[in-house]
């Protein structure tokens, strides 16, 4: 079964195929009536036939297109799409995103990676990010044994379609279009209306005794997809929009979906209502107060993007927010589900494994992970989705729906037994990459790397105008950080496995230091920025307020390891002038030893010298009356950076 005929579709073929011909408009082709009745074969005769006798509108041409698609005829689909797509007319992301999974469908894969290539620039960069992660991951996972999952086909099932679980208590319920009366069947899915079942589980995980679940208020509509919070006792789910006991149409004739909330042993309450909007699988987050769900909502990323609201003990209190790119695709995104602080949801994004796939995301305060494909075995070459699961003695007992072969139905129910959590382990750093030195203050488009131990490359971001990063990568025992930017410093640290783990669910700051923060001109050269010190009178012990300097020239060598220094230490005019020689030799001496000491290497620092008294800055020569203040200015240790012209020349 293709994603239009499920809940983004399943629920909206039984009244879309009402609506149209319900609705009064424009007179429409026999192709027309045929794609809006959802019968895509017959569509495809009659507008092949227009398009033999005459010219198919633009629209129409799509609608074939997508007649194609949703019939398994992808060549033909995907040929179609580029037709339009070389014209750039009406193809939005979501038909982008068809003409992707066409092109994935055929042996034109190589077409699809090319097409990626030169449009890159349409696609959201988190898409991008995530196509990347995701391609490399199933490489892997094609390569190397997955998951121990142990599936199992539940006993239930019926020939129609059954999806949706959700545990309620010690029973699973779920979703099915079995046919229960005559009254109850509608076209063009030749199944009953939706309605929610109640079964209880075994100790294997198998469901006995199905049957209508009399919790939720009677309809002689649309009741689908319930989750069960155990926080409010109640189960929300969606149900057909009605009036007075019928269908509701909004002015265009369409009829779509509404999230309600039953309490248990109580009344009923409509949570989500638009007459032009359907809403699809919510989800109570107990810990948060959010309420999550499926939307179609203009101006979405794709076709059904995932949103949330706040609630207050389940009461509506804002409006309804988009996750944003991280998780929402071009495609289709269904059936959100939290465990262990995981959001699990299905996608029919191109770069899958076949339509619907069910993705982990690892929930980072109020941001998310890169969606990880849970691979293999959860996920087929099929459509696969709503995935629940829950804690079972050792491991974890967990159910989905999909349309693999095998089944007794268009959609099945499948429950799985694990050992550990679905869904690859990763490593995620981010933060912000910060000035460490001369203040705060954050650093854009600095280069951020992940390496392995021996140098390969692992992933590479950039930070964002407020010095934001973020990577992620399967997870590695051992890995590199390093980070700079022109004229920066090269931040590089080595993290053990031990380090990672208390990583976990943190940010981590980067520190580079900016070249022109730390340097300044002085007497015509480029010299380490410090703060005017002095030696005690005829001293050349450093004091702590020295060596307080000093630190910084240690903290420069250490930012700019190819930067070569030399030491200049000057005095006044009083005093013999080659006992001032000899005086500022050694005090340029001490500080060499001091730098070395403190790590710098003695290769660094080229030569240290006393001038003496031979640069005088000012009038106070041998034999001129000056203040204190203006002998002062004459002594002065100077840290020349000698390599500053071509330090940066790469």
């Amino acid at each position: 079964m293709d994603v239009a005929k499920k809940i983004i579709p399943v629920l909206l073929v039984s009244f879309l195929g009402m609506v149209f011909c319900y609705a009064q408009g424009k007179k429409k082709s026999k192709g027309d009536d045929l794609f809006f009745q959802y019968e895509y074969q017959k569509a495809i005769y009659a507008y092949e036939a227009e398009m033999a006798s005459g010219t198919l509108t633009e629209q129409q041409f799509l609608n074939l297109a997508d007649s194609y698609f949703q019939t398994n005829k992808f060549e033909k689909a995907s040929e179609a799409y580029l037709e339009l797509f070389k014209k750039d007319t009406l193809m939005g992301g979501h038909h982008l995103n068809k003409m992707l999974q066409s092109l994935s469908k055929t042996a034109n894969k190589e077409r699809r990676t090319a097409f990626m290539t030169t449009m890159s620039s349409r696609f959201q960069k988190e898409l991008l990010e995530n196509m990347e992660f995701n391609v490399q991951l199933l490489q892997n996972d094609a390569a190397e044994p997955g998951m121990d999952y142990r599936i199992f086909n539940l006993m239930g099932n019926s020939p129609q379609t059954d999806f949706a679980p959700a545990f309620y208590k010690n029973q699973l319920l779920f979703s099915s279009g079995r046919v229960q009366t005559k009254r109850n069947t509608y076209a063009p899915g030749n199944e009953g209306y939706f309605n929610i079942y109640q079964s209880q589980l075994g100790a294997d995980g198998q469901i006995s005794s199905v049957q209508p679940f009399r919790e939720v208020t009677d309809s002689d509509y649309h009741k689908a997809t319930p989750f069960y919070s155990e926080e409010l006792s109640s189960i929300l789910y969606v149900l057909s929009n009605t009036e007075n006991g019928n269908l509701a149409f909004d002015t265009n004739g369409k009829n779509a979906l509404a999230i309600g909330k039953q309490a248990i042993g109580g009344s009923f309450q409509l949570l989500l209502k638009d007459l032009s909007t359907s809403f699809y699988y919510p989800f109570y987050d107990g810990a948060s107060g959010k309420l999550y769900f499926s939307a179609n909502f203009d101006g979405g990323y794709g076709g059904t993007d995932l949103y949330f609201v706040y609630t207050n003990n389940g009461q509506i209190m804002s409006a309804p927010i988009n996750l944003g790119p991280r998780v929402n695709s071009p495609g289709n995104e269904i059936a959100p589900f939290v465990f262990e602080n995981s959001f699990y949801f299905a996608s029919d994004v191109f770069y899958g494994l076949g339509g619907m796939d069910i993705y982990k995301s690892n929930m980072e305060g109020d941001g998310f992970g890169i969606p990880i494909n849970l691979g293999k075995g959860i996920n087929s070459p099929d459509d696969d989705f709503g995935l629940i699961m829950r804690n079972e003695g050792e491991g974890l007992l967990g159910y989905f729906a999909s349309n693999r072969p095998g089944g007794k139905g268009k959609d099945d129910l499948y429950g799985f037994k694990v050992d550990e959590k679905p869904g690859l382990k990763t490593l995620t750093f981010k933060g912000k990459v910060v000035k460490s030195v001369a203040g705060s203050g954050t650093v854009d488009k600095a280069v951020i790397r992940l390496m392995d131990t021996d140098g390969e490359l692992l992933a590479e971001t950039y930070s964002d105008e407020e010095g934001n990063y973020r990577l992620e990568i399967p997870w590695k025992e051992e890995v590199v950080l390093e980070s700079t930017k022109e004229r920066y410093s090269v931040f590089s640290k080595q993290f053990t496995e031990e380090e990672l783990q208390k990583l976990e669910n943190t940010t981590y700051d980067i520190g580079i230091a900016l070249y022109d923060d730390l340097v300044e001109e002085k007497e015509g050269q480029k010299v380490v920025k410090l703060k005017k010190f002095f030696f005690d009178k005829n001293d050349v012990k450093l004091t702590a307020e020295i060596e307080a300097e000093l630190d910084k020239v240690v903290a420069f060598a250490k930012n700019f390891p190819s930067a070569q220094l030399r030491i200049e230490t000057y005095t006044d005019s009083r005093g013999g002038s080659s006992t001032n020689f000899r005086l500022t030799q050694a005090r340029s001496d001490a500080i060499k030893r001091y730098l070395i000491q403190q790590g710098v290497p003695q290769a660094t620092i080229l030569y240290s010298i006393g001038y003496g008294e031979d640069k005088i800055l000012n009038n106070c020569t041998n034999g001129v009356f000056c203040l204190e203040m203006l002998h002062q200015q004459n002594q002065r240790s100077l840290i020349v950076v000698l390599n500053d012209n071509v330090l940066f020349d790469y």
